[in-house]
């Protein structure tokens, strides 16, 4: 792994990287009245904590919730993903369940706080953290399940609690079972490392799977044949017809930005609403052949906003990631020539960039 080769200066600095990026916004979670023991154990104090006084009434926060729903149902987008505030009101609401809503507590729980280093990440992995280690309780979340939802945050505010969990008489073999398909640990590998040279039989299988590439091999195989419907871009597509710089302030959200994609009518395009919205009734035309659609074009991803324009396409060719709200991957992307760079982030961004003759396929083929 990349990490293990790395200079002992960055790795002296480097082991608790994690636990600094915790520090970091210690005074944004005290807003939040989040409390922590240090920062390796960063853990919502529920015991001590009046949640009657302090919890926003479930009416008030889905009231709020479901008109921002249908804002944004009127762009034509989904929902944002929760931010920390929400995020927050959240955990306390999952304390004490209404339980005609339970379901849609679960959900947004599960599947609509954004994963990584954000900082509506940090307070879910705070209140997971607090359910594994018995400091807090749900009726909806036990600690397996916590645990497990833990597993499903990819990386950053998760670790540091997985690898705490290795150690944990029940649940240290359902925290290896999570840590074994988490690849985004960085320096944080040396601390698995550690308990797994100290005889820890968890970290020890963590290794194990990770030399094994188990992350990896346990994924689908790519299908022996695709099927798809072609979206035919004639000519060259540069990444400011996929990601107008116009649009740039709305790049981290990925739904509303994605609907200025070939907003310009152009040979074979026509935008529902020029110089504003893309060809989205043209996709969904298209999709009703019952196939996912392939971007193709001459020449793709010329130009500089190679992430951006990715996300774009994405969006409206890709699937959904599993507990990431928001974010696409997957998806087929043909060009006579793609941009070299353009082709790396496609592929690291998890669609399949094809280089091949396109003269032949025009859009509505199924191929």
């Amino acid at each position: 792994m990349r990490s293990v080769i790395i200079s002992k200066r960055i790795i002296s600095k480097g082991n608790n990287i994690l636990t600094r990026k915790l520090t970091n916004i210690i005074n944004f979670n005290k807003c939040y009245n989040l409390s922590y023991k240090n920062t390796n154990k960063f853990i919502n104090n529920y015991n001590n904590y009046n949640l009657s006084n302090r919890i926003q009434p479930l009416s008030s926060f889905k009231d709020s919730y479901d008109a921002h729903v249908n804002e944004r149902k009127a762009l034509g987008v989904v929902p944002k993903p929760l931010d920390a505030k929400q995020t927050n009101e959240l955990i306390k609401l999952l304390a004490n369940p209404d339980k005609k809503e339970e379901e849609f507590l679960l959900d947004l729980i599960t599947n609509r706080v954004p994963p990584g280093v954000d900082e509506a990440a940090y307070v879910k992995a705070a209140f997971l953290t607090a359910i594994a280690k018995g400091e807090a309780t749900s009726p909806l979340i036990n600690p397996e399940k916590a645990t497990k939802l833990l597993g499903t945050m990819q990386g950053g505010y998760n670790i540091v609690s997985l690898i705490e969990l290795l150690d944990h008489p029940t649940l240290g073999s359902v925290a290896a079972d999570q840590l074994s398909k988490t690849i985004l640990l960085f320096d944080a590998f040396h601390d698995v490392e550690t308990k797994s040279l100290a005889g820890n039989k968890h970290a020890q299988r963590v290794i194990k799977s990770w030399a094994d590439a188990e992350w990896f091999l346990s994924r689908p195989e790519v299908p022996k044949k695709i099927t798809v419907t072609v979206f035919k871009v004639p000519g060259e597509t540069n990444t400011d017809d996929l990601s107008p710089a116009p649009d740039a302030w709305s790049r981290p959200d990925i739904p509303l930005h994605a609907l200025a994609m070939l907003k310009i009518a152009r040979d074979g395009i026509v935008p529902d609403v020029e110089g504003s919205i893309g060809p989205l009734k043209t996709y969904d035309e298209l999709k009703k052949k019952g196939f996912p659609l392939a971007y193709v074009g001459d020449v793709v991803g010329t130009g500089s906003s190679r992430k951006s324009a990715t996300n774009s396409i994405l969006w409206f060719f890709g699937d959904d990631i599993p507990n990431v709200p928001n974010k696409r991957g997957g998806g087929v992307c043909i060009g006579a020539k793609i941009a070299p760079i353009f082709y790396n982030t496609m592929e690291d961004s998890g669609a399949l960039p094809l280089e091949m003759p396109v003269d032949k396929l025009n859009t509505g083929d199924v191929i």
